[in-house]
């Protein structure tokens, strides 16, 4: 069936299960939104860009699904950087979708053009840059998969203006239904580390032992206590143990029994 390319995003979203998107229009995607006419997806309009993207991350909070927002291009995409930061940092699955300039014009100083991918590269999980519209279900499909699985994380979808404009012959493709991924380089961990996880609690629960020895000496000093005595220091209840502390003939420099440490090997060590 031969459709255009904004309908083919609208329908490739309404295959990931999407009920709501938060978006701004602009000239790049304005062609994008009239096929949210006819779709059940609700649009949600915001008065600034950054706050679609933020919304898209508090649904994700909400519903345990991944957020979808929408804007246009150069400084429309350049406003959800902070989010897309945010959501890389906490990871919220995101999918952030922006308009670009048509193909012919990118990389020529255009107006509202900038290097989208290029900018956000450091704050997504990974982007894409569609330059067919035949592509587009399968990119959508697969930034979806990038973005819930492994660590969940936020990805971008570039869509050049010629490929979803239905005037443009550019935007003409053939409707499929994504079978698969087809991600050579993504293999993201789905099952727990334990050895690294149990490396990781062992090193932490030391590493706040010598913490916490170091500055129960330092007050004690300061205080003149160690003479003849025995201090008992309660450590915090996640390390699990009590230190005792005793202290050698009076008058001399307090002397602590250093609590037994055994060697952690690290997770490649065991191998």
């Amino acid at each position: 069936m031969k459709i255009d390319g904004g309908q083919a995003l609208i329908r490739s979203l309404e295959l990931e299960g999407v009920e709501v998107i938060f978006g701004l229009p602009g000239g790049a995607i304005l062609p994008v939104y009239d096929p949210i006419l006819d779709s059940p997806i609700r649009h949600i309009l915001v008065r600034h860009e950054q706050g679609a993207g933020h919304m898209a991350e508090g649904y994700a909070h909400a519903t345990g699904r991944p957020g979808v927002a929408m804007v246009t291009s150069g400084p429309a995409a350049t406003n959800v950087v902070t989010p897309l930061c945010d959501a890389m940092l906490d990871s919220v699955p995101l999918v952030m979708i922006t308009g670009q300039v048509p193909l012919s014009a990118i990389g020529t100083d255009a107006f509202q053009e900038c290097d989208t991918t290029g900018i956000t590269m450091a704050v997504t999980k990974h982007n894409f840059l569609v330059t067919s519209a035949q592509d587009i279900p399968q990119v959508i499909h697969e930034a979806f998969h990038i973005a819930t699985t492994g660590r969940p994380g936020p990805v971008l979808v570039d869509i050049p203006k010629d490929i979803v404009d239905p005037k443009n012959p550019r935007s003409a493709m053939d409707w499929y239904e994504p079978s698969g991924v087809d991600l050579p380089g993504y293999n993201p961990k789905v099952t727990p580390d334990a050895a690294a996880m149990r490396f990781e609690r062992e090193t932490l629960t030391y590493r706040a032992l010598g913490e916490a020895v170091d500055a129960t000496a330092r007050r004690l000093a300061a205080e003149g206590v160690g003479r003849g005595d025995i201090v008992a220091v309660a450590l915090p209840r996640s390390i699990g143990m009590v230190v005792k502390l005793p202290v050698s003939r009076p008058g001399a420099s307090c002397k602590w029994v250093k609590p037994s440490r055994r060697k952690v090997a690290r997770p490649a060590e065991r191998r």
